[in-house]
């Protein structure tokens, strides 16, 4: 099994209403991504501080690493990619994604 997890900052001026809506799309890959088996996201909770300024962050576990790639060249992808880059404070730059095999 392959994860992909993604932590996010997210402009503080956003609406909570357009950061919701991205996630909702994100998860709505599931449906749309072969190989696609888990998301799992939302906003940074934990009082322990060691955020280094980032919001928010989701997972998601596909099938294998052929799966994972499928899903970074998939249009869903790029349609969402979009959409979270223009949130994002500092652009590419307000983004850590990190995959690892399980």
């Amino acid at each position: 099994m392959m994860t992909h997890a993604v932590l996010l900052r997210i402009r503080r001026e956003v609406p909570k209403q357009e950061v919701e809506r991205i996630f909702a799309e994100l998860a709505a890959m599931q449906d749309k991504v072969p190989g696609m088996l888990s998301f799992a996201g939302g906003p940074y909770s934990s009082g322990e501080g060691l955020n280094k300024g980032f919001t928010h962050g989701f997972v998601m576990s596909f099938r294998d690493a052929a799966a994972r790639d499928g899903y970074l060249a998939h249009p869903a992808h790029e349609a969402v990619k979009g959409h979270v880059l223009e949130v994002l404070e500092g652009g590419i730059d307000g983004a850590v994604a990190f995959d690892f095999e399980s």
